[in-house]
């Protein structure tokens, strides 16, 4: 009988260690509660950073004189933009870097702007 109880306790003291050790590993996998703004909320404010930079950099383009922004499109992403579209003179091109480089909050440009080719009216 005290053989019997004995492995009782030994089942017992078994099966808890091996439940406290599982909990332990999945508590150690999760952050403390309010250690880190959650994901959607993060990646939203990310987003709209993006957008606001994207927009400042196509109103400074705009108001740089004889710059035509109506092919040019931005595409911003934490500090990086990128341009891309064309222009019809091969200095915009330059240009169009130069002034999305002045824009505060950009880190890097990669200008992708291309030459257009400018079609004739009719005839």
């Amino acid at each position: 009988m005290k053989k019997v109880n004995l492995l009782k306790a030994l089942g017992i003291a078994l099966c808890v260690a091996t439940a406290s050790s599982a909990y332990a590993q999945a508590s150690d996998a999760a952050p403390p509660a309010g250690t880190a703004a959650p994901p959607a909320a993060n990646a939203k404010s990310t987003r709209t950073a993006d957008r606001k930079l994207g927009r400042d950099v196509r109103r400074a383009l705009a108001r740089t004189p004889g710059f035509n922004v109506s092919n040019v499109f931005v595409r911003a992403r934490s500090g990086a933009v990128t341009l891309t579209g064309s222009v019809p003179e091969g200095n915009q091109i330059q240009q169009a870097g130069d002034v999305a480089k002045g824009v505060p909050g950009v880190t890097s440009v990669n200008n992708r702007i291309t030459l257009g080719v400018q079609s004739g009216g009719g005839g």
